[in-house]
C-alpha cells in the first residue's frame, strides 16, 4: 500500500509544481526512466519469485540509472549519443519484456 499511496502523492506534487527539467538533462531522462522501469520490473519479478530483498531492489535501481545515462554522456562526448541511447533502449527493452513475460507467466500460469 505503500509504494501505491508514495506513487499517487508523486504525480500530486508533479502535476502542483509543474516541474521543467533542464535543457541539459533533456536527453538523459527517457534513458534513466527506462533504466528505472527495468529494475522495478525486476524487482517485481523477484517479489512474485520469493527473492526479493530491498537492499538489492535499491541498488540495483540506482546502478541502471547511473550506468545508462553514463553511457549515453560517453556517446555524446563520442558524437554517437542518438546510437548509444538507441542501444541502450533496446538492451533494456529486451530485460523488461523478459521480466513482463516472467511475471505474466507467474501471475496467470500460462
Amino acid at each position: 500500500m505503500v509504494p501505491i499511496i508514495g506513487l499517487a502523492l508523486g504525480v500530486l506534487l508533479g502535476l502542483v509544481f509543474d516541474p521543467t527539467v533542464p535543457l541539459w538533462l533533456q536527453p538523459y531522462l527517457p534513458i534513466a526512466v527506462v533504466a528505472a522501469l527495468d529494475a522495478v520490473f525486476g524487482g517485481l519479478r523477484a517479489r512474485l519469485d520469493g527473492i526479493f530483498d530491498a537492499k538489492v531492489f535499491v541498488i540495483s535501481f540506482v546502478s541502471n540509472v547511473v550506468i545508462a545515462a553514463l553511457i549515453v554522456f560517453l556517446g555524446d562526448q563520442l558524437g554517437v549519443g542518438a546510437q548509444l541511447s538507441t542501444a541502450v533502449v533496446v538492451v533494456l527493452g529486451i530485460r523488461i519484456f523478459g521480466n513482463a513475460a516472467a511475471i505474466r507467466r507467474h501471475v496467470f500460469r500460462a
